[in-house]
């Protein structure tokens, strides 16, 4: 059993996911973040690997990311950055989100390896086609026991949604509704939980994460309806902007969410 399945196992509802900019709001700050977060009781954490042209990521994480690579932030300082973190948080799952471009550069054995060797327990990759995951990476992830988490959307497939389920051990990604992160969901509630229920009623065998639009414990707590839990990120990182304590702040934000 992996870190990912053990947390869902041993908590199974209500886990709350938060993501955060590797070197946001200074490049140092990443590991007293991380660390921080876990102690104020955050079950999952994804570390953004930023890059200059992200799909997925609304403004407010563009302009961590844009802070962060300004700040000095690149992959080889992540994962420096990493090298001792399980001696300080030793249990909390670590994921890496980002995108294909920096991970291909870096290459893709290199990148599974320095992250298994930190102790990554899962990566997120959104523009990470799923045939190329199967074609070219998968044996790779597994060699490293990197887990795979792919995003599901309202307009995913059936069967898409059947076989993202069984390439993966850890958790998915489930995508709220049209938009990027950090975005105020248009669609009717209604809608939206029909959705969460079309999904829960598929019966999957791997728990799921709703993400996108969840900012704050009354989002974190509807979302707790229909899934596992949730993935806060643009929030957090709107909470760490200008903070003089960036590690007090991401604890202040979690237990503002949790309690």
């Amino acid at each position: 059993m992996n870190r990912i399945q053990h947390a869902f196992q041993s908590k199974g509802k209500k886990l709350l996911n938060v993501y955060f900019t590797a070197g946001y709001p200074h490049l140092h700050d990443t590991v007293p973040v991380l660390q921080a977060l876990t102690k104020a009781g955050a079950d999952l954490i994804e570390i953004g690997m930023p890059f200059s042209d992200p799909l997925a990521d609304g403004p407010v994480i563009q302009q961590s990311s844009t802070v962060a690579l300004q700040n000095g932030m690149n992959m080889r300082v992540l994962f420096s950055q990493l090298k001792d973190v399980r001696q300080q948080v030793p249990e909390t799952p670590i994921l890496l989100m980002g995108y294909l471009n920096p991970v291909m550069q870096f290459g893709m054995e290199n990148f599974c390896r320095e992250a298994a060797a930190a102790g990554v327990d899962g990566v997120i990759l959104p523009d990470l086609p799923l045939d190329d995951y199967v074609d070219e990476y998968q044996d790779i992830f597994r060699r490293h026991n990197l887990k795979p988490v792919f995003l599901i959307t309202p307009q995913t497939a059936p069967a898409r949604i059947r076989r993202i389920d069984e390439l993966t051990d850890s958790f998915l990604y489930l995508v709220s509704g049209p938009g990027t992160t950090g975005g105020t969901n248009t669609q009717a509630a209604g809608v939206q939980d029909a959705y969460f229920q079309r999904i829960e009623d598929m019966q999957l065998r791997n728990p799921r994460l709703i993400g996108f639009g969840i900012g704050d414990k009354a989002s974190f707590q509807h979302a707790c309806r229909y899934a596992e839990g949730a993935i806060i990120g643009s929030a957090l990182i709107k909470a760490l902007e200008g903070a003089d304590d960036a590690p007090a702040a991401a604890a202040r934000f979690v237990s503002s969410v949790l309690n």
